[in-house]
């Protein structure tokens, strides 16, 4: 079986000698490929691609492995605002690590998981250093964006011996959160001890949160305005829901984001009011 050339098998990516070599590619053909300035070679151990991420490219530059909020963004994980876009790497005991300032994060822990020869975390080691790194509600965040997209299940992740800080968010996931947003709202309220479900059905259609019995609390995300037949049917939706007596309060994705402290403000009037608990008159 013929070879691709060593720029073709690397573009976009970076790769381990000792893989290359076990493909087929023998040592003058990768270093025929440096020499050209087709690849690039980190460590004398890692071949990188000319249009490989620069994530991946520092990690092989310093020896580590993309994790923590870097790692979230590869895998598309819901991010919260205001999180630093600077390259989060794991580095393990014994590990060399940066040698200089490199402007970056760097996590140094034991690994949750065993992992060979790779450039980037596993999803444990990037919630656990999530876990640490960010504040608990943003941490939070991330960590039910991951239930949800990598298919965790909340028990198997409460099954993960955790450090404390991770073992308290993975007492907390649900794996029920549409959005960031419902894990913005819901947190705080769990805090008030009244009863807090999501993705409840009522009258046909999931609701983002129920407080109580009777309270809906909806959640516009932040690209809600740009479809009107979605804005119709939650209009008609929420008239339903008022209809069978529920009170409906909607918040949208500037409010949710940029001003909590008045969505708080908002919910724990309907509570003082006893609208979770009683139908609206």
């Amino acid at each position: 079986m013929q070879l691709v050339p060593v720029s073709d098998r690397l573009r976009g990516t970076a790769v381990h000698r000792q893989q290359l070599r076990g493909e087929g590619y023998s040592a003058e053909q990768l270093r025929a490929a440096v020499r050209a300035g087709a690849v690039e070679l980190y460590r004398r151990a890692w071949f990188v691609g000319r249009e490989a991420p620069s994530d991946l490219r520092e990690a092989a530059r310093w020896g580590g492995r993309v994790s923590c909020t870097t790692f979230a963004r590869r895998r598309g994980w819901w991010m919260p605002e205001g999180v630093e876009e600077e390259v989060h790497l794991h580095f393990p005991p014994g590990s060399t690590g940066p040698r200089a300032p490199w402007g970056g994060v760097a996590h140094w822990a034991q690994p949750i998981a065993p992992l060979g020869r790779s450039l980037v975390a596993t999803i444990e080691d990037a919630l656990a250093h999530i876990a640490v790194c960010l504040p608990p509600e943003q941490a939070l965040v991330l960590w039910e964006s991951a239930a949800g997209l990598e298919r965790l299940a909340p028990e198997a992740l409460r099954a993960i011996r955790w450090p404390s800080r991770a073992a308290a968010l993975a007492a907390e996931v649900t794996g029920l959160a549409d959005s960031g947003l419902e894990v913005l709202v819901c947190r705080p309220l769990r805090r008030l001890r009244v009863r807090v479900r999501q993705q409840v059905y009522l009258a046909g259609r999931p609701v983002d949160v129920l407080v109580g019995e009777w309270l809906v609390i909806q959640i516009d995300g932040w690209a809600h305005h740009s479809s009107s037949t979605q804005r119709s049917k939650d209009i008609s939706h929420d008239a339903e829901l008022r209809l069978r007596g529920y009170t409906v309060l909607r918040f949208s994705y500037a409010q949710v984001v940029h001003d909590p402290a008045a969505v708080e403000r908002a919910i724990r009037r309907a509570l003082a009011a006893g609208l979770h608990d009683r139908p609206f008159a």
